[in-house]
């Protein structure tokens, strides 16, 4: 096997984040700006929509356009560029925002917060939210320091990474999106990372950028590292499956997402990666 590793056209966020393939586009969200892009199949970045940083995360809509985690609010846009806010969290904090979302299998979009800078033994604020297609928006599970890329398992089990305590945590989903039965899944520790962002292959495997050690890695169904790729860039955030067969992997970096900085030749850059014998699932769409 022989892995190659290259930019992805000319684009450089400050935080790269929620690569997804959809359509024969790869979208992203450089969250520390508040834009959503698509890069066409060379690479070349075009700004889908604004929104008022620092942000989350977003998904598309099956109708057309986006639904947006910002700070303390969930958001649609329209196909016409239009915002609508239709939910919000009940903490607000100057240390606290929504994170990583992902739309779960029935169309619903789910979301955690992040809070940092907490003193010791300060319990983070917020939680872990589900915005249903008929855009009613509820807590169904409680915070964690940084929630990250949650993603649905073979299993039909929630996977969450919490990249304050370094380790990922499965979940029963229940029938109106509550999470019960946390177990955990795997210590990013012992990889002196935390873990970011995720996604499954199609043969079971989770990958997740490791974002303190310039790698992604993927995991088998015991939590333990089956695969590593070394990358030329300091902090991964996301990544994801894309291309015709969904066997190439699109990796989304860091340059300055206010804690984490570098200034390496590609950091920011979105990188594909190939040869590594894997291929993706494809994407799902809001369904509200």
């Amino acid at each position: 096997m022989s892995v190659t590793i290259a930019p992805f056209g000319p684009f450089r966020a400050a935080l790269g984040e929620c690569p997804r393939w959809d359509d024969g586009v790869l979208w992203l969200m450089d969250c520390r700006k508040g834009l959503i892009l698509s890069l066409d199949g060379q690479g070349t970045p075009t700004v889908r929509a604004e929104v008022p940083a620092p942000a989350g995360s977003f998904a598309l809509r099956a109708a057309g356009g986006f639904v947006v985690a910002l700070k303390e609010e969930v958001a649609l846009i329209g196909p016409d560029g239009s915002h609508r806010i239709v939910g919000r969290i009940s903490d607000s904090h100057a240390n606290l925002r929504l994170n990583d979302g992902v739309v779960l299998p029935d169309g619903s979009f789910l979301t955690g917060t992040m809070h940092v800078f907490r003193e010791a033994g300060e319990p983070p604020l917020g939680g872990i939210f589900r915005l249903a297609p008929d855009l009613s928006l509820r807590k169904v599970a409680p915070a964690v320091g940084v929630a990250n890329w949650p993603c649905v398992g073979p299993d039909s089990r929630l996977y969450l990474a919490d990249s304050a305590a370094r380790i990922i945590v499965s979940h029963a989903i229940g029938a109106d999106g509550t999470l019960s039965d946390p177990r955990p899944f795997a210590d990013l520790a012992p990889l002196d990372s935390a873990p970011d962002g995720c996604c499954f292959d199609d043969q079971g495997g989770l990958w997740t950028a490791l974002v303190h050690a310039g790698a992604v890695v993927r995991l088998d169904a015991d939590g333990q590292v089956t695969q590593r790729i070394d990358l030329p860039v300091q902090h991964p955030a996301a990544l994801c499956f894309g291309g015709e067969a969904l066997d190439q992997m699109f990796v989304t970096s860091i340059s300055d997402s206010g804690r984490l900085r570098a200034d390496g030749p590609l950091d920011g850059a979105v990188l594909c990666v190939t040869g590594h014998g894997r291929r993706g699932l494809p994407a799902r769409r809001f369904a509200g």
